[in-house]
C-alpha cells in the first residue's frame, strides 16, 4: 500500500467522479467501462468523454474528438481518466499517443490496466514530459469493473447470460413452443447485443429441440455485419443439417458439461465476451457454477402455469446460501421496458472489494483513494 502524501483538489475530485459517472453510460463486456474528464488550469470541465464498447472511440479519444469538434484547444489542460491510457493499437489507436498530440500536460488515472497488451500508456505519458499520477478514486474504480478485473487475471471471457422468460419463469410452454415470448423490442435488443459480444453459446439439447440459427439480424430480418461465433456445448455431436452450423462455418462444438472448461477453450480460440442463451441446464450450470459476469433477463407479463422453468436447480437448499445479485445502471440502467417486456439488468453482489494495486515502478506517488 502507498501512503497519502498529498489529496487530490476538490476539482480534481468532482472531475473523476463525473469520470465514474460517464463510464456508466457504456455497455459492459469484454473491453472495461471508461470514463474521462478534462478540465482547464482552472478546473473548470471542458469536455467528457466515454466509451461506448469494442471497436469504439476509448474515453480518451471520444472526448479529445469531442474538444476537436468544438474548437476548444486542449494544450495545458488536465485529463482525468477511470483507468489507466492504452499503449496499443488495436481496433482503435493508442489513448497515450492521442493524449500527447492533443497537448494536455497533465493526466490523473484511477487505477493501473491490467490487460498486458494495453497496459504501458502512463510510462510513454511520463516519457513524453507530461505529468502523471495516480490513485484517485481508486477503490470505485475498481468497483466499476470488478468483473473485467477478475476475468483478465483468471483469462476467462467476460459471461453475459441471457433469459427471456415469462413472469412466473418459464423460457417455453408444455408443449415446447416458445416463439415468441418477448416483445419485438426484446428481440430487436438481444439482437444488437449478439452484433457486439464475440461469441454465442448454447446446449447440444436446444439445438436438437429449438434448431436455433444464433445469429445476429437488423431490424429487418437481414443478417447484421458483424456475427458471433456459434458455440455449442455438450456431448451431442452436432447434427450436420443444424441451423447453427450455417453457411461461414463459424460454429465451435465444445466437447464438455463443464462452464469454466467451455469457457477456457472458448478463451483460446480468442473470445472475450461471451453470451450464454441456453436451454435451461446450462443457465443453471453456469449460475451454479458462479461464472456469470451480467445478467439481462426479458420478462413478459405472460403467465403459463407449466411448461419449461428459466433455471434447472442452482444446487442452493437455504435461503442463507442464495445467490445475491444488484442491480447494474450501465448501459441504460437496471430496469428498462421494451415494448410490453421489461429488461432487467443485474451483476452478481460481492462483500469483498478488490484491492488497489500500487502504480508501477517510476510514477508519482498515488495521491488520495488509496
Amino acid at each position: 500500500m502507498i501512503d497519502v502524501v498529498t489529496a487530490f483538489s476538490a476539482a480534481e475530485t468532482a472531475a473523476m467522479d463525473t469520470a465514474l459517472e460517464a463510464a456508466l453510460r457504456g455497455p459492459r463486456g469484454a473491453n472495461p467501462l471508461v470514463g474521462a474528464v478534462v478540465v482547464d488550469a482552472d478546473g473548470r470541465k471542458l469536455v467528457t468523454g466515454y466509451h461506448r464498447g469494442a471497436g469504439t472511440a476509448h474515453a480518451e479519444a471520444d472526448a479529445i474528438a469531442q474538444a476537436a469538434a468544438a474548437g476548444l484547444d486542449l494544450r495545458g489542460s488536465t485529463m482525468l481518466v477511470t483507468l489507466e491510457p492504452c499503449n496499443h493499437v488495436g481496433r482503435t489507436g493508442p489513448c497515450a499517443q492521442a493524449i500527447i498530440e492533443a497537448g494536455i500536460t497533465d493526466v490523473i488515472y484511477a487505477v493501473d490496466d491490467p490487460h498486458d497488451p494495453a497496459a504501458g500508456g502512463a510510462a510513454t505519458l511520463r516519457d513524453s514530459g507530461i505529468r502523471v499520477r495516480s490513485g484517485l478514486a481508486a477503490r470505485e474504480a475498481l468497483e466499476l469493473n470488478r468483473q473485467w478485473f477478475q476475468g483478465v487475471a483468471a483469462k476467462l471471457p467476460f459471461v453475459t447470460l441471457h433469459i427471456a422468460q415469462t413472469v412466473d419463469s418459464r423460457i417455453a410452454a408444455e408443449d415446447g413452443t416458445s416463439q415468441w415470448i418477448s416483445s419485438p423490442e426484446s428481440l430487436a435488443d438481444n439482437h444488437g447485443l449478439r452484433a457486439r459480444i464475440d461469441a454465442i453459446l448454447v446446449g447440444t439439447r436446444t439445438v436438437l429441440v429449438d434448431n436455433p440459427r444464433l445469429t445476429a439480424r437488423d431490424a429487418s430480418g437481414a443478417p447484421a455485419g458483424k456475427q458471433p461465433l456459434r458455440a455449442v456445448m455438450g456431448l451431442r455431436d452436432i447434427p450436420a443439417d443444424a441451423a447453427v452450423r450455417g453457411e461461414d462455418g463459424r460454429v465451435l462444438h465444445l466437447p464438455t458439461r463443464d462452464p469454466r472448461e467451455a469457457l477456457s477453450l472458448l478463451y483460446a480460440a480468442g473470445v472475450r465476451h461471451l453470451m450464454v442463451e441456453g436451454g435451461s441446464r446450462i443457465l443453471s450450470a453456469f449460475l451454479a457454477a458462479g461464472l456469470v459476469d451480467e445478467l439481462i433477463v426479458y420478462l413478459a407479463p405472460t403467465l403459463l402455469g407449466s411448461g419449461t422453468p428459466a433455471l434447472n436447480g442452482l444446487g442452493i437448499t437455504s435461503l442463507a446460501d442464495a445467490q445475491q445479485w444488484e442491480w447494474d445502471e450501465s448501459d441504460g440502467g437496471s430496469v428498462r421496458s421494451l415494448g410490453r417486456d421489461l429488461r432487467l439488468h443485474l451483476r452478481p453482489q460481492t462483500t469483498q472489494s478488490l484491492e488497489p494495486q500500487s502504480s508501477r515502478p517510476g510514477a508519482e506517488p498515488a495521491m488520495g483513494g488509496y
